[in-house]
């Protein structure tokens, strides 16, 4: 029986409204040429006038009709597009993990696709981009859609590098299988007890977490099995991207 020993990370390199008044005037009398017309002089009693009212003149102006917004489940505005939100891809287990704790979760079976491969540890994010991507093509001809988080399951590891497993899950497999790209196989992901260990922050700083499950490890005398997961709860995009957010899983013997 052995333990966790994550030491192989050690080689990665983390509407404003304005008013206005109208000046008033007074008919100027005289021989000008051009007379200039303004405005009436204010009257404070204002005699009664004969003269019925134009209505085009006199009916207030509407206001204009507020801008109108889109809701999800509403009628659209004729003319606006609105693209539906996609479906949610939820981690194996939804609560959050807590940066620098530990949490004693069960890990669900999920269906999944999956493909096998090795890597060196430098080379470890460009090629588990790979997998997931080739992966997800793979699904989306068969019309199979994802229905979680990229998961990697490291099965060996070495000071060079590594076997993994590149899993999708999704809702469910369909019977029969359909075909898909070569390599890849229908299975389930790891299920049952687990330690999960949560990392915010870019890959290349991944092995401080590791070092943390190892202590806990170490200090509980807890024995798990020679693999561990990670699941990206945050697309995997560069090994230098601080927004990263890792579900580190360890599962005991």
């Amino acid at each position: 029986m052995t333990r966790l020993r994550p030491s192989r990370r050690s080689r990665l390199p983390s509407a404003v409204a304005a008013s206005r008044s109208l000046a008033a005037g007074i008919l100027l009398w005289g021989a000008a040429a051009t007379a200039q017309e303004t405005a009436p002089p204010a009257v404070t009693n204002p005699l009664p006038t004969t003269t019925a009212p134009d209505p085009a003149r006199s009916a207030p102006v509407p206001a204009p009709a507020p801008a109108q917004s889109v809701a999800p489940g509403l009628p659209t505005v004729p003319g606006l597009q609105t693209t539906p939100a996609g479906p949610a891809r939820p981690p194996l287990v939804e609560t959050p993990g807590e940066a620098n704790d530990v949490d004693d979760v069960t890990l669900p079976a999920k269906p999944a696709a999956i493909l096998a491969g090795t890597a060196k540890w430098e080379e470890a994010v460009p090629t588990l981009q790979a997998a997931f991507k080739r992966i997800e093509a793979d699904l989306a001809k068969a019309g199979l859609p994802p229905a979680g988080r990229p998961i990697a399951v490291f099965a060996k590891t070495d000071d060079d590098g590594f076997q993994f497993e590149a899993m999708i899950p999704v809702t469910a497999i369909p019977d029969p299988a359909p075909a898909i790209g070569d390599g890849i196989r229908f299975g389930s992901t790891p299920s049952g007890r687990a330690l999960r260990f949560n990392h915010k922050g870019s890959y290349e700083e991944i092995d401080g977490t590791y070092e943390t499950l190892t202590a806990y490890l170490d200090a509980k005398d807890v024995v798990v099995q020679d693999r561990f997961i990670e699941e990206y709860v945050t697309d995997l995009t560069d090994k230098a991207d601080d927004k990263l957010e890792v579900n580190i899983y360890a599962l005991p013997r």
